[in-house]
């Protein structure tokens, strides 16, 4: 097992159905005077956010990472959850006057989503690893999705403590200019964004892939049910999907995908097999409601690798 640091978000997901169209209940030429309320079924709290999506995965791969993230008062059920999957949390810091990262999600029968967030603790991430790199001393490291300023401030003291990482902007791209997110790639071991994610790069900064490419080793794009494309020295690695049981729920495919290009960074593995055994990652995450729902032994992982790709995988 290698030393992995992840970074990133917690937070709790409170999910709801509703089973009506949106649509049928707003009056588009109302809006201004907008009151609306929804009866919901089905509510489930879920335990998510980047951070402990990625550490979860990392575990069922059997590595054993580090958490370095903020929570609040309400962070116990979570933590426990964490440690009985051999996921360490001491670096996990709880502020107290505040609640955990929450989102409140509602989905129609036509899959169209209202959602709020409440960033609670999110928003004090903006801390030094300084002691969390001295006392864990990580091979390598994810910058996963969370507050603005400490996502800047962590990319800076990784790449200054020599420590090879990821830089996984995500849905937190609208926050950062031009100087910010040309200043957090440079130097990343990866770089990985889905195929809007990398042009909404492109547009803030004026980048062109080539130079995209530049500034990382490897440039990864997700192309959701199309698989994805891994770009290393000059050369474009073409990643199929692995075949799903059912499509229940996407949520949090892309942090599994991401454990599993941690998983073939740490042991070496050629692109083409550290791409496939990502993609087979995500798709647990796709066939059960909830990011952190699924479940497998690693020879069931490495069997179901050899169904869809024909060939062994050594891990």
């Amino acid at each position: 097992m290698k030393n992995i640091l992840v970074t990133g978000s917690l937070a709790y997901d409170y999910i709801m159905n509703f089973k009506e169209r949106f649509a049928d209940h707003i009056l588009p030429d109302k809006v201004h005077i907008l009151n609306v309320s929804f009866g919901v079924d089905n509510l489930t709290k879920q335990l998510g956010g980047t951070a402990g999506n990625i550490a979860y995965n990392l575990s069922l791969l059997g590595e054993r990472p580090t958490i370095a993230a903020t929570a609040g008062k309400d962070f116990t059920e979570y933590t426990e959850w964490l440690q009985s999957n051999k996921i360490a949390t001491d670096r996990i810091k709880i502020l107290p006057k505040e609640y955990t990262a929450s989102a409140h999600i509602i989905t129609d029968i036509d899959n169209n989503q209202i959602t709020s967030f409440h960033a609670g603790a999110m928003l004090g991430h903006d801390f030094s690893l300084q002691e969390t790199i001295d006392k864990v001393k990580p091979e390598l490291a994810i910058l996963a999705p969370d507050c603005k300023d400490g996502m800047i401030r962590h990319a800076t003291e990784l790449r200054e403590a020599d420590i090879p990482f990821i830089f996984d902007p995500g849905q937190g791209m609208p926050l950062f200019n031009k100087e910010e997110l040309i200043g957090m790639i440079t130097g990343s071991k990866v770089a990985i964004f889905n195929d809007y994610e990398l042009q909404l790069f492109r547009d803030k900064t004026g980048l062109s892939q080539e130079k995209v490419e530049d500034f990382t080793e490897y440039l990864i794009v997700t192309l959701g049910g199309k698989g994805s494309i891994i770009y290393h020295q000059g050369k474009e690695h073409k990643i199929p999907t692995a075949k799903p049981k059912n499509t229940s729920d996407p949520t949090g495919a892309g942090d599994a995908y991401r454990a599993g290009i941690i998983k073939g960074l740490l042991n070496k593995m050629p692109i083409d097999r550290m791409g496939k055994m990502a993609a087979l990652a995500s798709v647990y995450t796709v066939e059960l409601y909830g990011t952190q729902t699924h479940k497998y032994t690693l020879a069931e992982f490495k069997k179901r690798y050899q169904e869809n790709f024909a060939e062994k995988l050594e891990i």
